[in-house]
């Protein structure tokens, strides 16, 4: 597989990544086992980049994680978060940047995954109680000390990624990205870019719309947490399937699956960019992979942009968009 470069600094990965946060939570039901084969089967594949969060679960992805790659850690870029601070029980306590917090999350996750170094720390959301500086701070003493490589943020304003940058190089922004959410390209993609920053899109595929088949809410599980999701329910998704439409008419000329061809789209918006496409199962796992070796036409990637325009999508990306896109407080209150 092709090999991307995230940022300035040194930070190489495969030119796809896999997100592991659905093998713990939020999709439905778990299946440890078909997720440890899908990770095995990533990285037989190519695959070197895989993301986590302490939040995920809570804290059993992580475990998960770093048992299916015990044995193959000289092979792999692993990422996890800190900054959504939940209890063993699932109870949300808040979003946490303090310093004391940022060190003893980085302990807890080097723990559980059971590493010596995270390869790439986020910040996973902003604390808005705590200056941007203070949390920096705090992650460039986990680089010194040999905790972190890399350090990225994660749905921050380009004010704070600015002010993050000034405390610490900054490696890789992760915020959703995919045909049906455009947002970063106004201003996020460019600030990445001006600064020598590697772009990280998760939810590539829409949380899985892009691929097709959500006709209704009543197609997800009980415990999927996109039935709570406006962009699935009702009026939203009626107009958000005449999008996929044209998603879907592209992908049957070229012979592949809308999730493929999508995946591909993202692929082509720049070297800089690798996006980490989540899934459980093998099966769509090499489906996935599978987009790298689908070069489309600059005619068919301005059909799809054109199809997608910034905005066009029905609904928000999540029930309280308060926590996204945020900035932190002043170092000095004016």
């Amino acid at each position: 597989m092709e090999k991307r470069r995230l940022g300035t600094h040194g930070l190489v990965t495969s030119a796809q990544g896999l997100g592991c946060m659905g093998m713990s939570e939020f999709y439905g039901p778990r299946d440890d086992a078909e997720a440890v084969a899908t990770i095995h089967r990533a990285l037989d594949l190519g695959v070197d980049f895989f993301d986590t969060a302490d939040m995920y679960g809570p804290f059993t992805n992580e475990r998960l994680v770093g048992r299916a790659l015990a044995g193959r850690r000289h092979e792999v870029v692993i990422a996890t978060k800190f900054g959504n601070e939940r209890r063993e029980d699932g109870t949300w306590l808040g979003t946490n940047g303090r310093p004391e917090y940022v060190h003893a999350a980085c302990d807890a996750s080097l723990a559980r995954l059971g590493i010596d170094t995270i390869d790439l720390y986020y910040q996973h959301r902003v604390d808005r109680d705590t200056p941007v500086e203070e949390t920096w701070g705090a992650l460039a003493e986990l680089v010194e000390a040999g905790k972190v490589r890399y350090l990225g943020i994660s749905e921050a304003a380009a004010a704070t990624v600015r002010r993050a940058h000034s405390v610490h190089p900054v490696s890789a922004l992760q915020y959703e990205y995919s045909l049906w959410t455009r947002d970063p390209e106004e201003e996020i993609l460019p600030l990445a870019r001006e600064l020598g920053i590697g772009f990280v899109p998760y939810s590539p595929l829409g949380r899985g719309a892009l691929a097709g088949g959500i006709k209704s809410a009543d197609d997800l599980h009980e415990t999927d947490f996109r039935r709570n999701n406006a962009r699935f329910q009702g009026e939203n998704l009626a107009h958000n399937i005449t999008l996929i439409a044209h998603l879907e008419a592209i992908a049957a000329e070229k012979d592949a699956t809308p999730a493929q061809v999508a995946l591909a789209w993202v692929l082509a918006q720049g070297t800089d960019i690798v996006p980490i496409p989540g899934t459980k199962h093998v099966s769509y796992l090499e489906q996935n992979v599978a987009a790298c070796e689908l070069v489309l036409p600059t005619s068919d990637l301005e059909r799809l942009s054109a199809a997608f325009p910034a905005g066009a999508t029905a609904g928000d990306r999540y029930p309280d968009m308060s926590r996204v896109n945020i900035d932190a407080r002043p170092l000095t209150a004016p």
